[in-house]
């Protein structure tokens, strides 16, 4: 894939405990917005995640969901993260490795999701998910 040549100013940090203003920490959580560890716990506790709410934005933080099924389930929602990114220029989006957590994918399973991010320049991957979209 045709990887930006400025790719390593768009690497999600591997531990985030603040946020500037604008940033967003994208997080993986599950339909029923039950934020109850990995990184949705962090959103729940540090970045304004509501519990009860699986998908979107709430706070400093966008819930994409990645326990519902396999990696065809997660892909609608990727996508419409990507959309609500290139729509909101004035926020910056810390993407998480959703999905490579509790919900047991792999960085090779979930990075491919986001090709659609690679020349939207307010989104940030971790660098996992850009070495997977470099192969």
């Amino acid at each position: 894939m045709n990887i930006p040549s400025d790719y390593k100013n768009r690497i999600t940090p591997h531990f985030i405990n603040k946020l500037a203003d604008g940033e967003i920490f994208v997080f993986g959580s599950n339909l029923g917005g039950k934020h109850g560890g990995g990184a949705a716990r962090i959103a729940l506790d540090k970045f304004g995640a509501i519990w009860g709410k699986g998908v979107g934005l709430q706070g400093q933080s966008y819930a994409i969901p990645t326990m519902q099924g396999g990696v065809d389930t997660i892909k609608p929602y990727v996508d419409d993260f990507i959309e609500f990114a290139k729509t909101h220029p004035e926020m910056r989006f810390l993407v998480t490795r959703i999905g490579c957590g509790i919900a047991g994918f792999t960085d090779s399973e979930i990075a491919p999701l986001f090709k659609g991010a690679i020349p939207v320049s307010n989104i940030f991957l971790p660098d996992t998910f850009w070495d997977e979209l470099a192969r």
